[in-house]
């Protein structure tokens, strides 16, 4: 997927407390613990959920259209666009901010296009993709930088915004792998509809985990004509 021609963004805040953590040996041990073929991340969510992740997928997905462009912001090592490529979507795209995460995405998805980038500073064009998602990422990004990644997400959707993330009605910091100030809880869905007049919401889910009591929210929004 190229850039469109508009000026891509200021990469010089893009650093971060969490992005340095990320791309440490603690990231590197993130990838090798996560990286997932497509069975195995459909049976991962069918344990947390007990439907699998190509079923809520083509729930969130069924009125769009198998040639639409996607951009996946923290693609990691690339489990939801093999995904995605499995259940026939062949316009995909991602960014990560990790080395080690992206030469391994590139080497089980040649036929994808990735970039090393950030949420905070998205290296594609405005309105480049029909859908920009995330998956588990904006609960790793801190309340003072979320802003500007829905922003950035926001500038490079043409049409929809597609996420699965932690949900809490109220932003909450919860301890990971015995560290803070990486990950937090929130309404995600909320605070992009609050932040984007012209945002409406689609369909959203709420996916209580089986075996503990977390939940995660599913979600779909769409901008408005």
């Amino acid at each position: 997927m190229s850039t469109s021609a508009n000026k891509l963004p200021d990469t010089a805040h893009a650093e971060t407390a969490q992005s340095a953590v990320w791309k440490s040996d603690f990231g590197r041990e993130y990838t090798d613990r996560n990286c997932l073929d497509t069975t195995s991340l459909n049976d991962l969510h069918r344990k947390n959920y007990g439907i699998t992740r190509t079923e809520l997928n083509a729930a969130f997905l069924r009125e769009i259209a198998r040639d639409a462009s996607f951009l996946e912001i923290g693609c990691n090592a690339g489990n939801q666009l093999a995904l995605l490529f499995e259940m026939g979507y062949t316009n995909l795209s991602g960014v990560e901010l990790q080395p080690y995460a992206l030469e391994i995405a590139r080497k089980r998805l040649p036929q994808a296009s990735l970039a090393e980038g950030s949420a905070l500073a998205i290296p594609h064009g405005d309105s480049s993709f029909d859908v920009v998602f995330t998956s588990g990422v904006l609960i790793h990004i801190s309340p003072n930088d979320l802003p500007r990644a829905m922003d950035e997400i926001y500038r490079c959707a043409k049409r929809y915004i597609w996420g699965v993330e932690y949900y809490a009605p109220e932003t909450m910091e919860v301890s990971y792998r015995s560290q803070s100030g990486l990950l937090w809880k929130m309404d995600y869905a909320r605070g992009y509809l609050e932040r984007f007049s012209d945002l409406e919401l689609v369909r959203e889910q709420r996916l209580p985990y089986l075996e503990n009591a977390n939940v995660d929210s599913a979600f779909l929004l769409r901008k408005k004509s």
